[in-house]
């Protein structure tokens, strides 16, 4: 990670595109929201694309905006991703997935800092710097004809490499440091590592899902475990279970307590469960109160009771 620092520390200050590579999971918008924070528009938001996630026929609408009357359900006016970042960072992860069509526009736009909205004859200037991402090889896939060789030059102005976590375990205590203050932020209670817990987790496991695995099995950890401190026995707990339920069905199972009297099996059943359901939401308070059928307030005032939250 002193690599990736160095070259972060290096291109956030200036306003040069930044084109980030590396396999699914590797931690490719860590690197972009790292950028963002340390560059000069940090006080500003970063704008935040997933181009695969976005249908065709939307992609336009939402990276250039829309007039109203446009196409059927455009109600109204709305401003695109371009607009929104004029002036800051527009990060387009996944930019590889994007077709041709897109591509051309995209050009145009990175060119010329110009465009009109879907429907409209008003050209737009926007000073917008780019962040773009890719898990693929784009070097073939401009062979292949499906990337264009003018856009990978135009995007590809300082390239950084994000390798496996795998290759780099002795970046985990950073990660897991960063990791642990975005779940703060997000509400949950702020836990900490054990030296012997950092240790566990980067002698006794390859990581294989890379920096997003990391990023589950941390939140997993900050809420599953009431100690403040979490430490190695956690960790041995944690990672068996983590290795070969999850990998088979993609979430993780309830742990088995005893308890002396109802009351106490009861809580301790409240707290495990609302715990999983929370993670499985990815700590969102109002679609958990939805999935298990209590009103958010309620749910809310539970969490805390079960000092689940803060």
């Amino acid at each position: 990670i002193n690599g990736l620092r160095e070259q972060i520390e290096m291109v956030a200050p200036t306003d040069a595109w930044v084109l980030i590579r590396g396999d699914h999971g590797t931690g490719k918008e860590l690197v972009a929201q790292a950028i963002h924070q340390a560059s000069a528009s940090s006080h500003l938001p970063m704008i935040e694309v997933n181009c695969a996630a976005i249908p065709e026929e939307l992609i336009e609408s939402e990276l250039f905006g829309h007039e109203k009357g446009s196409f059927t359900g455009a109600h109204s006016s709305k401003r695109g991703k371009f607009d929104q970042a004029d002036g800051g960072i527009l990060f387009l992860d996944e930019i590889g997935d994007m077709s041709l069509k897109t591509q051309a526009k995209i050009l145009r736009i990175l060119q010329e800092q110009k465009f009109e909205r879907v429907g409209g004859n008003k050209t737009i200037s926007v000073n917008v710097r780019v962040l773009a991402a890719t898990n693929k090889n784009l070097e073939q896939e401009i062979e292949d004809g499906n990337f264009r060789a003018d856009l990978f030059w135009r995007l590809n102005v300082v390239p950084i490499a994000v390798p496996p976590l795998s290759e780099r375990l002795e970046d985990i205590p950073l990660l897991v440091e960063a990791l642990i203050e975005i779940l703060t932020s997000k509400g949950l209670k702020k836990k900490e590592f054990s030296e012997d817990a950092l240790q566990e987790m980067m002698q006794n496991h390859s990581w294989p899902g890379n920096v997003r695995e990391l990023r589950n099995f941390v939140e997993r950890m900050a809420i599953m475990c009431p100690e403040k401190i979490i430490t190695s026995e956690h960790i041995k707990a944690f990672i068996p279970q983590s290795n070969n339920f999850q990998a088979a069905n993609g979430r993780n199972t309830l742990l088995p307590y005893q308890a002396n009297d109802f009351k106490e099996a009861r809580k301790r059943f409240e707290r495990e469960y609302l715990q999983f359901k929370l993670s499985e939401n990815d700590g969102n308070i109002s679609r958990t109160a939805e999935q298990v059928g209590l009103e958010r307030s309620h749910l809310h005032k539970k969490l805390k009771t079960l000092e689940i939250i803060s």
